[in-house]
């Protein structure tokens, strides 16, 4: 049965708690009188997403308030929702205004829909996919990214928010596929080397002149894509009989004239005059814009660097090449001869290097480059190829330097360098992409006598460690009913007998066989390392991890150990104590001697960054134990009380459905009230002494992981 609309009074009531109006701006009583007017489920719809918005800023969830009445009446949900969410990341990225904008811009964002009652698709959903599927196209490495539209600047590929130009989901796919496509064509086949700029000053309507060349280039790349990926190509002819009128009949003979595979770019340069005296210019759903700033931006940024690059990567091939590879003249000027020949074949770009005529082969970073440099001149100039000298670049001003990270937080924040990992903010329901900044650093050694003293405090302790793991290694599985075995099976054995005295045939399966049972486990431990735990569970945290390494090196389970803290989304740090490839050793023993409380208990990036590494080992059984003293919580921004609880829950969740089995060691009284919430009834233990946890954790782990 349905339910009764909210009145007026009602709604006005909650706008006023969501909103927190001491403002006459913000005028509830216009907004509530139009929701007053709608279905039960229409405002419960709206008052959900004001709500959610209104976690983010009260005026963009105002202003939503005021439109979505009327767009909902023409208007798909999912593309409302989708409308909204880019509000809220746009305010993420860029603040207030920037969001505003596209808040007012709601009809642009709805035009498609109109126009054919589209199921669109959201870049969020189908990025995933079209991002590797762009890492199998040849060329250069692309970023695929969310913008105001489809371009792209030679590095990246941009998509805009939502395509639902076609009235199915699926052919809106195949639609951002071959958007993705063509502007993939562009930095692969030559386009983003003409010169905008000079092109657009040689003609009295600049913008006319560069329309028309877009507009040529489309059809060259067009019969470039027919001959690499002929399928898609036949889905982009579909298409657009879908959505664009017919060529005009004055292009027609430009088309024929760029149809035929491997048409240079010097063909659409060379009919860009006639084009521009002709009043008619097609235009394709799927060709995106071309904006020359960006493209001219990026890639003056790229010449030179790429450049000292690769003349400083030859130079070290030259330096592991053997003398009798080396040609000698007695001219000492005369240095060796490099040639770098491209090799297109089958749609995949190939580099041959040749040293005095030689063979010889490049690196991957060098294929890379060389690549790259073709991609913007059509060929690898030969003053690219002459090695560089001693001396000639710094390397530290050519190759990208790994940020200190402490220093990048002197000043002004900046993200260069950082690994950005999303955050579920609880109030929106969704994601705030990229929010958190985390960089790893190593934890500073300390060689002291920790790691000796603890072993001699505990040194009762380590031997009934010892006896029991080594009895964990050595642990044998039985497996009854075999055909062949060390021992009878009795239960088996009788079992036969019975049959054979029924009549029917007795079973052959009658022995036990034992065997060693085979680990396969990879252990990540997260420690804490908030200020919070200075003092006794600082040094409770640290021996507790010498035994467990001391046990699992007898063991032989692969483990790493990391620290974490944080000071707000753009200070967050992991610390690296021992990584899955690190020997237990001395360096490894002082960093856990230097284990130190450092800020806050933001969690999520570090469970994120944790799974991401876990996932990269070939382990049967993955599990992640975090190693804590109190609930996630930031005091500088909004990561406290519910909203850091829930993104690390959310977190655990992505951990979870990926294999991982995540576990929680606390101290922390109060964590039953909300442990269970984030990782479930049986996923933790609360110890209520932190003088427990160096004997009880190793006791923990072997429960957890048998």
């Amino acid at each position: 049965m349905a339910q009764s609309p909210l009145s007026a009074e009602h709604i006005e009531a909650q706008l006023h708690v969501w909103l927190d109006t001491e403002f006459t701006f913000y005028k509830v009583e216009r907004v509530a009188a139009e929701l007053a007017r709608l279905e039960r489920d229409h405002q419960d719809f709206i008052l959900g997403w004001i709500r959610r918005i209104a976690s983010t800023h009260i005026t963009l969830a105002w202003q939503f308030g005021q439109r979505a009445p009327a767009l909902l009446m023409r208007m798909e949900r999912r593309l409302l929702e989708a409308w909204a969410v880019h509000t809220c990341d746009t305010f993420d990225r860029s603040g207030l205004q920037s969001a505003l904008r596209v808040m007012e811009q709601a009809d642009n964002f709805d035009e498609n829909k109109r126009r054919n009652d589209a199921t669109g698709v959201l870049f969020e959903e189908v990025s995933p996919v079209l991002g590797n599927f762009i890492c199998g196209l040849s060329g250069r490495r692309l970023r695929l990214e969310e913008g105001d539209g489809a371009w792209t600047d030679g590095e990246r590929l941009v998509l805009p928010p939502l395509i639902a130009a076609l009235p199915g989901e699926t052919d809106n796919f195949k639609l951002a596929k071959v958007m993705v496509t063509l502007l993939w064509a562009q930095t692969r086949f030559g386009t983003l080397r003409i010169d905008f700029a000079a092109i657009g000053a040689r003609y009295e309507d600049p913008e006319r002149a560069l329309t028309r060349l877009l507009a040529l280039e489309t059809l060259r790349l067009t019969a470039h894509i027919a001959q690499e990926l002929p399928g898609l190509h036949r889905e982009m002819l579909r298409l657009r009989a879908l959505l664009d009128p017919p060529l005009p009949p004055d292009w027609q003979a430009f088309a024929t004239q760029l149809a035929t595979p491997g048409t240079p770019l010097e063909a659409s340069l060379s009919l860009l005059d006639d084009a521009y005296a002709l009043d008619s210019c097609p235009s394709w759903s799927d060709q995106g814009v071309i904006r020359p700033d960006a493209i001219a931006s990026a890639r003056a940024a790229r010449l030179e660097k790429e450049k000292a690059r690769l003349r400083i990567k030859l130079a070290e091939l030259l330096k592991e090449q053997p003398p009798d590879n080396l040609t000698t003249t007695q001219d000492t000027s005369d240095k060796p001869r490099i040639e770098a020949t491209a090799q297109d074949e089958n749609g995949k770009l190939d580099f041959e290097i040749t040293l005095d005529g030689a063979p010889l082969a490049p690196p991957d970073d060098v294929k890379q480059l060389l690549m790259s440099i073709y991609l913007d001149f059509g060929e690898i100039p030969p003053e690219y190829l002459t090695p560089a000298g001693d001396g000639e670049y710094d390397p530290k001003q050519v190759f990208d330097q790994p940020e200190d990270p402490d220093a990048v937080w002197h000043g002004t924040y900046h993200e260069k360098g950082a690994e950005l990992f999303p955050e579920w903010d609880h109030g929106r329901q969704h994601y705030r992409k990229n929010w958190c900044v985390m960089r790893e650093k190593a934890v500073a050694p300390v060689y002291d006598r920790f790691v000796e003293d603890t072993l001699l405090k505990y040194q009762g302790v380590v031997k009934q460690l010892r006896l029991k793991f080594e009895a964990l290694r050595d642990e044998n599985r039985i497996e009854k009913r075999q055909t062949q075995g060390d021992e009878i099976d009795l239960d088996a054995l009788i079992e036969a007998l019975a049959e054979a005295r029924d009549g029917r045939e007795m079973s052959d399966r009658l022995f036990v066989h034992q065997h060693r049972t085979e680990r396969n486990i990879a252990v990540a431990f997260l420690v804490d390392m908030s200020g919070s735990t200075k003092g006794w569970i600082n040094e409770a945290e640290r021996e507790a991890l010498v035994l467990l390494c001391e046990a699992l090196e007898l063991l032989g389970d692969r483990y790493a150990i990391y620290g974490f803290s944080g000071t707000t989304r753009k200070r967050c740090e992991l610390f690296r104590i021992k990584t899955f490839d690190d020997a237990y050793d001395a360096d490894v023993k002082a960093r856990i001697a230097g284990i130190r409380p450092q800020e806050y208990t933001r969690m999520g990036f570090a469970l994120r960054h944790m799974t991401k590494l876990l996932n990269r080992v070939e382990a049967k059984t993955r599990v992640l134990v975090t190693l804590s003293d109190g609930r996630p919580d930031d005091y500088f921004d909004v990561y406290h009380g519910q909203y850091g609880i829930e993104d690390t829950r959310m977190a655990l969740l992505e951990a979870s459905r990926t294999g991982i089995h995540p576990f929680c060691i606390t101290l922390d009284r109060e964590a039953r009230d909300y442990l269970p919430h984030m990782y479930g009834s049986a996923r933790y233990v609360i110890l209520d002494d932190v003088q427990q946890l160096p004997l009880k954790v190793t006791d923990i782990y072997r429960r957890i992981t048998t």
